[in-house]
Order: structure tokens, then sequence, then C-alpha cells
């Protein structure tokens, strides 16, 4: 992939996924702004993704706050003069539990960062440079949103609603602008440590790949969704999961054998 001269803004970019989108972006030649909560986080993120002069910043913010996220779009423009892809990738998946048992306020809290802050970016994105130059957005959504996780109420309901609201952006924003989404599987990262790291071999071995997602693996789909590769796609969802949805929706038969075959 090719994206020299093209400029993006990642959330949730100081670590995770984000971080690995953030690397392959200034890897294929774009300039990068990752934005996160943690001014420290981000401070190791930029050590971590090493020298890109004049080619990678990090701003401080809440993803789920309307002015911080239009304050990344802004900086972005201000600094590479165009805004060509956004990543929104941040993520929020607190509070754990029952639908009916959750706090209301935690709901809320966990839309404003899994819906409503992607939305205000995209709108920043479009307003300050996409209507008139064009551009891609890349939503990253979860493969929960097939199915349901036990205690993952919250998160999965906020991102099937960013998965639709992906949908409606590609549908309103077309022909200049693409909107899809990527959905991963579970993913070695720190938001999902909760659910991978206490039984990991027995999670891979249930997996048709034989192992969980790392970082990478998500990263080089959205970035290929970003390109000019997916030029002819537009409000997908993007299933990134090693086949842990087609093993969930497989029928686990036996062979009855001959006397056991029902007759017709």
């Amino acid at each position: 992939m090719r994206m020299e001269g093209t400029a993006a803004v990642v959330t949730g970019g100081s670590r995770g996924i984000g971080l690995a989108v953030a690397r392959e972006l200034l890897a294929a030649g774009a300039s990068v702004l990752i934005g996160a909560r943690g001014r420290e986080g981000l401070s190791q993120a930029l050590t971590s993704l090493g020298p890109a002069p004049g080619r990678l910043i990090a701003a401080a913010g809440d993803a789920g706050d309307e002015v911080d996220v239009r304050r990344w779009a802004g900086l972005a423009l201000e600094t590479f003069g165009r805004l060509d892809h956004v990543v929104c990738n941040a993520g929020a998946n607190r509070p754990l539990g029952p639908a009916v048992t959750g706090d209301p306020q935690a709901w809320r809290d966990t839309f404003a960062v899994n819906v409503h802050g992607p939305l205000a970016l995209v709108r920043a994105a479009w307003e300050g440079w996409m209507r008139d130059h064009g551009g891609s957005v890349v939503t990253v959504v979860t493969e929960g949103v097939h199915g349901v996780g036990p205690g993952l109420a919250a998160y999965e309901t906020s991102k099937a609603a960013l998965l639709q609201l992906t949908k409606h952006l590609a549908a309103e924003l077309a022909p200049g602008v693409r909107v899809n989404a990527v959905s991963p599987g579970l993913v070695r990262t720190e938001l999902a440590r909760f659910w991978w790291e206490r039984d990991e071999p027995a999670l891979a071995a249930d997996t048709p790949l034989r192992r969980l997602g790392e970082p990478e693996d998500v990263a080089r789909a959205v970035c290929w969704l970003l390109s000019d590769e997916a030029a002819w796609v537009t409000g997908a969802d993007l299933l990134v999961d090693g086949g842990r949805r087609v093993r969930a929706g497989m029928l686990r038969l036996t062979d009855p054998g001959p006397a056991e075959v029902p007759r017709p």
C-alpha cells in the first residue's frame, strides 16, 4: 500500500490496535495524528513508533468528547494541511454486566466514546477536508455485534450502533468518501485482557486459525480499507477474527449411523 502525501487521525492510538494502525500508516508513507486520553501513553507511543519528522504528532483528549475530537481534526489539518483518513478505533468496554442492571451513566459514557465521538470526528473531517477533497473512514467495531457476549451488553450494543452508523455514513458521503468497518475477534490487547488472559490456549484451540489475533492483524485490514486498493469498497463490515464466527455458526453433528438415520 502506498499512502504518501496523505494524512490520518487515529483515535485510541497510544496502544493496541490503534498503535498498530498508526505504525502501518507511517510505513505506507502517511502522516498521522494519534489521539488518546493519557499523556504518558502517548509519549510511550511516540517512542515506540520511532522518528517520523513532520509526519507524526500526538494529542491528548477524550475520544467521547466532541470538543476534543474536533480539536484533533483541526490539529491534523493545521499540521499536515489535509485530512484524508479517519480511524475511529477508541473504545470503551465498561460497564461489564447485564443490560438490566447496568448503571445508566456508565452506558451513556460508553455510547459517548463508541458512537458519539466517532460521529463528531467524521463530521469535523467532512467539514474541514473530505467534502471537497474526498477521503476514507474506518470504524473499529467488534465481531460481538454478530452474536451476544456475556457481560458485554453496553459494549456490544454501542458497537452495533457504530456499525449501523458506518453504513449510513457510507451511503450519505458517497461517492467522495468511503466508510467501512472492521470487526475484530478476540485480539491480544489491553482492552480485552480480561477475556483472553484467563485461558488463552483453550481460546486459541477453539479458533479455526488456532491463535488469537494480534493488533497487527487488524491494523493491516484497516489500512487496506483506507487505501486506494479498496477503491470499490464502502459500507462493508470486514470480519477479522481467525474464523471464530464461522466456528460459532457451525452445527456440531456426528454421524448417527445407519440404524439412527430417520426415514423420510
